[in-house]
């Protein structure tokens, strides 16, 4: 049997512009899509049952239906949630109606042609909107007279949320809200709606802030705010509307929410996942629901894959990840810099089916309860879900957790089970890479390759004055040609804070960083190497990290390997396998003084291996360049 649009699916969308999406047994809507167009982030169309037409709009969440091809042009869909708003065109008194889809499903790629009913089609959605009072008027014309009769008659038209306001008068505010109108799921919302009543708890909170501009000076607030099925979005309110609403939202506690308008939400400033945005003004209405049964907002999540975390990086959209637990350090104490308090920090690492890894930093209460359950089950590699972190390019790239980041240790999602179980299969079993390995930040937008701003070594040593007002910094490809084994190269660090530890008086060490002896420390590198290329070589200084990508090993290993007996040991081997190694190096170059002596102080960054095919990509590329200038 062929697949068709159900005939009277037009007829049931203005019949029931906001459905209740609860219902069990939901109605087939099946039209078909025709002029599908893209608009912004969006794509419009034409919804047709044959009979008549519909002026409709996609949700930016399903664009990308559109864009794998399920959704066609011709073809047909499902309509499984939606609204149907009234848009006021030029003239005042005229309004078009709209279908806002928000969830639909592909029934058939595109057909033919066109479905057309007998007869002729309507096109349906252009409505005068009447005044609240007005005159009716009738035309009866009696068959055979040609008498036309035209009585007239006086009709008060109410509408239902008017009658129910004067039934229910003397309810509670939020009481009333919740009867009046019908409450809004987050996900249905958009800027062209009209009145709209949403319930939702108030899970982030930011503080008043004042600014200056040419109007003058005024203050601001935002909050963020999510309903039962877990969507959030952000609202905020400026001047009159901030002093009203700051002491009245409470953080964890339900209200209802009318009478705010909503815009296209600024990427740049977004911090939840939300198309639009919301302004409260001092005439929205805001009431705790404090006298009936709330909830606890599902939480959701739109993970992003660990290898592509780059375009995050210092960004100020925060991000959702999974992973599988590498590794737990123990909790360190950090003193920020700021006010001189100490809070708790740990680092776990994780992995997905992306084979890269990436450190997450956990801080305060997450660092110490969360935390401490990972270190607990590490040894069985739990899958963590994490909600809302930051994206740092320490390393290349780095997570870290915020006030509101949410945690949840092996849940029983459909993404979860299917990373543990590919993990189970083959991940326990597959190297992993790091995966800020070879990049380094270039701007908000993205992530540069470590063959940006390429250089040679003489380039660095033959400029002097390089990074005399502030550090400059360069990509460069260069061999380990000599590593001393007689210098001084690592220090005894604490295990807390890894500052640099003296020995006590008595026994253990003392960390001034931390305010504490304890009876064991680590060691960490802090060593220069000679580094050389086709033009020339230079002195380099290299910290604990990149040092252990380098030499291959920890300090402590290192050490114990230097404290085996007799010549020609391991200790000598290790430092002579690392050399003539190819690296690629992102150094920092600033001038220093040396016995009165200016002279360059170029200390390494991040260190990656060779990518042979990227590296013979960069030599090509570069070959055409020259050939092209000749």
């Amino acid at each position: 049997m062929a697949k068709s649009v159900n005939p009277d699916a037009i007829s049931i969308l203005l019949a029931n512009p906001s459905p209740d999406f609860s219902s069990d047994d939901p109605t087939d809507i099946v039209v078909q899509i025709l002029d599908l167009k893209k608009a912004g982030n969006k794509f419009t169309f034409t919804a047709s049952d044959g009979k008549m037409k519909l002026k409709a709009v996609l949700q930016s969440t399903l664009s990308s239906e559109v864009e794998s091809g399920k959704i066609q042009n011709l073809g047909l869909i499902s309509i499984l949630n939606y609204t149907v708003n009234d848009i006021q065109m030029k003239n005042e008194m005229v309004f078009s109606k709209f279908l806002i889809v928000t969830k639909c499903a592909a029934v058939s790629p595109a057909l033919e042609a066109e479905i057309k009913a007998e007869g002729k089609m309507e096109e349906s959605g252009i409505v005068l909107k009447p005044k609240p009072e007005m005159a009716i008027t009738s035309e009866v014309k009696s068959e055979g007279t040609g008498i036309i009769l035209k009585p007239k008659q006086e009709l008060v038209v109410k509408s239902a949320a008017q009658i129910v306001h004067e039934q229910n008068g003397n309810m509670a505010p939020a009481a009333r809200m919740a009867m009046t109108r019908r409450v809004h799921p987050l996900v249905s919302l958009n800027p062209y709606q009209g009145n709209w009543t949403i319930k939702v708890r108030v899970t982030g909170k930011g503080n008043m802030r004042t600014y200056r501009n040419a109007r003058g000076e005024g203050c601001v607030f935002n909050v963020e705010l999510t309903d039962e099925d877990g969507t959030q979005i952000q609202a905020t309110m400026f001047n009159e509307a901030a002093k009203k609403f700051y002491e009245k939202f409470q953080l964890g506690k339900v209200y209802y929410i009318s009478k705010g308008t909503l815009k296209v939400a600024n990427k740049q400033f977004k911090t939840v996942q939300n198309d639009y945005e919301m302004t409260l003004n001092e005439y929205s209405e805001v009431e705790e629901a404090s006298n009936e049964a709330t909830f606890i907002p599902e939480t959701k999540f739109n993970f992003v894959p660990i290898d592509e975390l780059g375009p995050y990086v210092n960004s100020k959209e925060f991000v959702d990840v999974i992973g599988v637990v590498q590794s737990v350090s123990p909790t360190m104490s950090i003193r920020r810099k700021i006010n001189n308090e100490t809070i708790p920090k740990r680092e776990i690492t994780i992995a997905d089916e992306s084979k890269k890894t990436v450190v997450v930093s956990l801080w305060n209460d997450l660092a110490m309860t969360v935390g401490q359950e990972l270190l607990d089950v590490s040894d069985k590699s739990p899958v963590v879900a994490i909600k809302s972190l930051k994206v740092g390019d320490f390393q290349g790239v780095s997570l870290s957790t915020l006030s509101k980041s949410i945690i949840v240790v092996n849940p029983d999602t459909p993404e979860s089970n299917k990373l543990r179980s590919w993990y189970d299969s083959e991940g326990k079993e597959t190297s992993m890479a790091s995966v800020g390995s070879g990049m380094i930040t270039a701007t908000n937008s993205g992530m540069r390759s470590m063959y940006a701003d390429r250089v040679s070594l003489s380039h660095i040593t033959h400029n002097q004055s390089l990074g005399e007002e502030k550090p400059v910094f360069f990509s460069i490809k260069a061999y380990i040609s000599l590593i001393k084994p007689d210098q001084t190269m690592w220090y005894r660090a604490c295990k807390t804070c890894n500052k640099k530890v003296t020995e006590a008086i008595g026994s253990g060490y003392w960390c001034e960083g931390c305010q504490k002896n304890d009876d064991e420390c680590s060691l960490r590198y802090i060593m220069v190497v000679k580094v050389a290329d086709a033009s020339g070589e230079a002195w380099v200084s290299v910290f604990n990290e990149q040092a252990e990508k380098i030499i291959g090993c920890s300090a402590d290993e290192l050490d114990a390997l230097k404290s085996q007996e007799g010549e020609g040991n391991d200790f000598q081997l290790r430092l002579k396998t690392a050399t003539w190694v190819p690296h690629l190096f992102r150094v920092s170059v600033t001038p220093r003084e040396y016995m009165s002596e200016k002279r360059q102080r170029i200390t390494v960054r991040t260190v990656a291996p060779i990518d042979f095919a990227a590296e013979s990509r960069f030599l090509l590329e570069d070959i055409s360049k020259m050939n092209a200038s000749q």
